[in-house]
């Protein structure tokens, strides 16, 4: 698989990571079983990348992917931190760091953790200096090896790009979500920063698979989150109304070239778009983590077809996101 430079860590990684998101809660019942598959057919299939958060089942998620480090320790593994607490910034502080830094390193077997990044904290974190000089302190500590942060908003990604330390950013980028490629990837670049890209299928809407009629469990952010109700809305199908995410998957079909699925061909435009690292599209159970994997193996999508996908953002989806992340 393609490995590619994630930012200011040096390491290289592979095109397609994994998302860890899945097999820890919010996305209806996945068993032991059919998460550790996932996981090792992803890396089996050429990944070595994967991402995870300390609230992922209140640590399953970190403990199913500890139990894959210690079988392939060649992996990159990246976590998240910060939404323990209530989203303050004074709880951004030297003793709540370590402590959910000792928690991340037990649920994953390790003194040191390639990258640990702040999960989409308040805006008031990004200007606090003390924040980011304990991460640094704490890489000298050897509990992390970088640091990063996940963010909401383009303006927090720019934001976390100007900390000299920040090693990456995480940001929702997909097919209905082009924000970023305004400003943020070219600001990436620039500094040397990293690019992760996170619900890269907008929560299953670009794989193609739902209608009108699908459902979803109480336990399911697609079916509890819709309103924003539990957290930021922008992370529930990117924050697109269900009908017309469904009109715009339509529009786009008909552009999936030949030999590619919907979903394969959603994380092909993004691996298309110059600056990012991975892309972390999650999986359930093998089948899936397998296809994904096979993305980075397609062939980039022609002109033509990048613009049929903007035109369908910007006649349908712009409307409704653009602007508010």
């Amino acid at each position: 698989m393609d490995e590619r430079k994630l930012g200011k860590t040096g390491r290289g990684v592979s095109a397609v990571g994994f998302g860890a998101w899945q097999i820890g809660a919010a996305w209806g019942d996945v068993s032991e079983e059919d998460a550790l598959s996932a996981l090792r057919t992803s890396v089996e299939s050429g990944v070595s990348f994967i991402d995870t958060a300390d609230v992922y089942g209140d640590g399953r998620s970190e403990r199913l992917v500890g139990q894959i480090l210690k079988e392939y320790p060649h992996l990159t593994v990246a976590t998240k931190m910060g939404r323990r607490a209530p989203q303050e910034a004074g709880n951004y502080n030297p003793e709540n760091l370590r402590s959910w830094n000792d928690d991340s390193r037990s649920n994953l077997g390790v003194d040191t953790i390639d990258l640990v990044q702040l999960h989409c904290p308040p805006d008031a974190v990004y200007a606090s200096d003390a924040v980011f000089d304990d991460l640094d302190a704490m890489v000298s500590e050897g509990r992390i090896r970088s640091y990063g942060v996940s963010v909401e908003t383009c303006a927090q990604a720019l934001a976390a790009i100007e900390r000299p330390g920040v090693a990456s950013v995480q940001i929702i980028l997909n097919a209905f979500r082009h924000k970023p490629l305004e400003e943020v990837l070219p600001a990436a670049r620039e500094a040397g920063v990293g690019v992760i890209a996170r619900v890269p299928l907008a929560s299953g809407l670009l794989s193609g698979r739902y209608t009108a009629q699908t459902s979803f469990g109480d336990d399911d952010h697609r079916n509890f989150n819709r309103a924003g109700d539990a957290f930021d809305v922008g992370e529930t199908f990117s924050g697109v109304d269900f009908a017309t995410g469904l009109a715009a998957v339509e529009r786009i079909r008909e552009a999936v070239p030949d030999g590619m699925t919907m979903a394969q061909f959603a994380l092909r435009w993004i691996l298309d778009q110059p600056g990012v690292s991975t892309v972390i599209p999650g999986a359930r159970n093998a089948e899936q983590a397998r296809g994904n994997a096979a993305a980075a193996f397609l062939a980039p999508l022609p002109p033509e077809v990048h613009s049929t996908v903007r035109e369908v953002y910007d006649e349908l989806i712009r409307p409704q996101v653009h602007h508010r992340w």
